[in-house]
């Protein structure tokens, strides 16, 4: 569990197919305290056991599934990243929890600057859509961000300086694909309400 918080970037080093998928390499730009091979670590918002853990970089495996529904398939040696390690019994929640598993992948529909900040749209697929809602969470590739509009394609949210010079959202371009993790709360009231009308139905 993660907090979409950033306060450790990386880069990535370097990628190699096997036969259950890929292995990453990735550069630490500061070394993570207490960090051990088998930890989980969000990385842009994906959950990935570290291992070969050195105080410079470590190693993660990536599956088929990895690959093919979050953008860590796309991206290339030299890109920066966003690394979270997992939120540990009495840590302060200052976002939202995050569970590292990501729904969807989004695209960057534009970008406008307003002075130090920005606000960006993000066009998601539509199922999930209803998981959605103005002034509720969402983490994209891995940071907790509030949702201040929602129209048919995607939503909105504001980049605050902060984020955007300590987290790799500062960087982000119209057309870029993103990782999407809807709020957890908002997964399981949409589950619930759909098993209570699947019951209902059947009780008439």
């Amino acid at each position: 569990m993660f907090t979409g918080l950033i306060r450790y970037r990386g880069e990535m080093l370097s990628r190699q197919g096997n036969i259950n998928g890929e292995r990453i390499v990735i550069a630490l730009h500061d070394a993570i305290p207490d960090l051990e091979e088998g930890d989980s670590l969000a990385v842009n918002g994906v959950c990935l056991t570290v291992l070969d853990i050195s105080p410079q970089r470590f190693s993660a495996d990536l599956s088929r599934e990895t690959l093919a529904l979050t953008t860590l398939g796309q991206l290339y040696a030299g890109e920066e990243l966003n690394l979270e390690p997992s939120l540990r019994l009495g840590d302060t929640l200052d976002g939202h929890l995050v569970s590292g598993h990501v729904d969807a992948i989004g695209h960057v529909r534009r970008i406008e600057l307003q002075s130090l900040s920005a606000k960006v749209w993000v066009n998601a697929p539509a199922r999930l859509l209803p998981l959605i809602a103005v002034k509720g969470s969402i983490a994209i590739d891995g940071v907790s961000l509030t949702v201040n509009e929602v129209d048919g394609e995607g939503f909105c949210v504001q980049l605050i300086p902060h984020t955007r010079q300590h987290s790799t959202l500062g960087a982000l371009k119209a057309g870029q694909a993103v990782n999407l993790e809807a709020d957890l709360l908002a997964r399981y009231v949409t589950r619930y309400l759909a098993a209570s009308r699947h019951d209902d139905k059947i009780s008439e």
